[in-house]
């Protein structure tokens, strides 16, 4: 094929596409320092205003950077409504025998009872809590905020005005729940816990 004078025909020129591909890539490569940056998970949100682009391409991009994480040890995980970079569970007790978190203390069946009252019942005070468990649960509330699980949400407006609680974003990270709508059916823990308002 020859131009129009009989010569060489032009380049070819850019492709319509290349731009927003080019935005996406450079979103990428922002997004994933941001990531390891941050260490916890980051919202599409707050991800558009640092790297200043759309949520379309942020969403782009962050698949972008899935695909090449795919096969590594690490991966762009959605956990707490955010994104953070992640240990594939495949190498999670590696990184735990280096950690030393072989060692840490699991949570107990009572624990795991009552994270589940909150989570599934709240905002909850401990009386109603400790209604639902039989005993009281004043040690157990305070082992799961000391590590972050849960938090005071605010007070009920009833006598005494007592402590609200509710679960926390390292709740979610720590079940590796992207939202509370990921929790599975109640029925599946064994629990008769009624659902909040009942």
């Amino acid at each position: 094929m020859t131009g129009l004078d009989g010569g060489a025909p032009p380049p070819p020129g850019p492709s319509p596409h290349s731009s927003v591909d080019e935005q996406v890539r450079e979103a990428a490569r922002a997004i994933e320092c941001i990531l390891f940056a941050s260490g916890e998970p980051v919202r599409p949100e707050q991800l558009a205003e640092a790297v200043q682009a759309t949520l379309g391409v942020v969403a782009a991009a962050v698949e972008l950077l899935r695909a090449e994480y795919a096969g590594r040890g690490l991966e762009v995980q959605a956990v707490a409504r955010g994104f953070q970079l992640g240990t594939r569970p495949a190498y999670a007790e590696a990184v735990r025998r280096y950690l030393g978190a072989a060692a840490r203390e699991p949570l107990s069946q009572a624990a795991l009872e009552t994270l589940a009252i909150i989570a599934y019942r709240q905002p909850i005070t401990r009386p109603e809590i400790d209604a639902l468990r039989g005993v009281r649960s004043d040690y157990i509330l305070e082992r799961l905020e000391e590590r972050r699980l849960i938090q005071v949400v605010g007070r009920k407006p009833t006598v005494g005005r007592p402590m609200l609680y509710g679960t926390t974003d390292a709740f979610l990270r720590h079940f590796g729940l992207s939202d509370l709508q990921d929790l599975p059916p109640l029925e599946q823990f064994g629990l008769a816990v009624p659902a909040s308002g009942q």
